[in-house]
């Protein structure tokens, strides 16, 4: 079945599914980042700008990957580099160019990095869930045929999109428990990176260095993403395992994340942090 990637037409113009999913998505990941981030003490302007630098930065981080790792059409397209309205954005690009960003903000705006990095998972979340109907309408992101399902192609968007609601039970829930902060993120990257190594088996990429497919079940070994997940897990196991070992709160961990007068006022230790 076709469906029409575009909302609206207006001529040669025409607004696309695909953009307005990730815009309602970029919505409410703000919404919940700004709560989270007045929880933390820290004003609402200073937010927001946060919020609008980190998401240019993972959109240009998000397109950068998803070009290099496709580089073999890009180069012989150069046009539609910019295209970002017909979709073609790497969650890992994403999540690299937001947290970057961020990190620089709260750097020299002496914020409480950590509990705001937290805030950036359910935006995240949603994101990949809204994106992922996107993708639906543009008709990417494709699985391989299967036999099982009597020759169609694997809904590899539906799987992921499964996978977002699950991760986003897990940060709600976690947050309930009062973690230390970033465990929440890293604890979304790791189950992240687990849940997409098993999508990938399901999307029909290009494989490199080893190539199965399995075409009764629908699923294929390796793409770039597969090899790179390992990679992926041993940083987010280390970053979890140290992030669990600081005191729960760290708004004052020491110089580089201390927050100053711009970041917040003082927070009792402890205080609470309810979904």
């Amino acid at each position: 079945m076709h469906l029409d990637p575009y909302l609206l037409r207006l001529g040669p113009l025409g607004i696309r599914w695909y953009g307005v999913f990730m815009a309602i998505s970029m919505a409410i990941g703000i919404r919940y980042f700004v709560r989270r981030g007045r929880q933390a003490g820290v004003d609402e302007d200073t937010l927001y700008n946060m919020a609008l630098l980190s998401i240019l930065a993972g959109v240009a981080g998000a397109r950068l990957v998803y070009v290099l790792t496709n580089w073999h059409y890009f180069q012989l397209h150069p046009a539609q580099i910019l295209q970002i309205e017909q979709g073609g954005l790497a969650i890992h690009g994403a999540i690299v160019g937001g947290v970057a960003i961020g990190m620089w903000y709260a750097w020299i705006r002496r914020l409480p990095f950590w509990a705001l990095v937290d805030g950036m998972v359910p935006g995240i979340c949603v994101g990949v869930f809204l994106v992922r109907i996107g993708n639906i309408f543009n008709g990417e992101i494709l699985g391989h045929a299967a036999v099982l399902l009597g020759g169609h192609r694997q809904p590899a968007q539906v799987y992921e999109m499964v996978f977002a609601l699950i991760l986003w039970a897990v940060y709600w829930r976690q947050l309930r428990r009062d973690p230390a902060d970033g465990v929440p993120f890293w604890t979304f990257m790791l189950g992240y990176s687990i849940l997409r190594f098993m999508s990938e088996a399901f999307r029909d990429n290009p494989q490199y260095g080893m190539h199965y497919t399995n075409h009764y079940l629908g699923i294929g070994f390796a793409t770039l993403e597969q090899w790179f997940t390992p990679l992926i897990l041993a940083l987010t196991l280390w970053a979890l395992a140290w992030r669990r070992g600081v005191d729960r709160h760290t708004f004052t961990e020491g110089p580089r994340w201390s927050p100053g007068p711009a970041g917040m006022a003082a927070v009792p230790q402890g205080s609470g942090e309810g979904a």
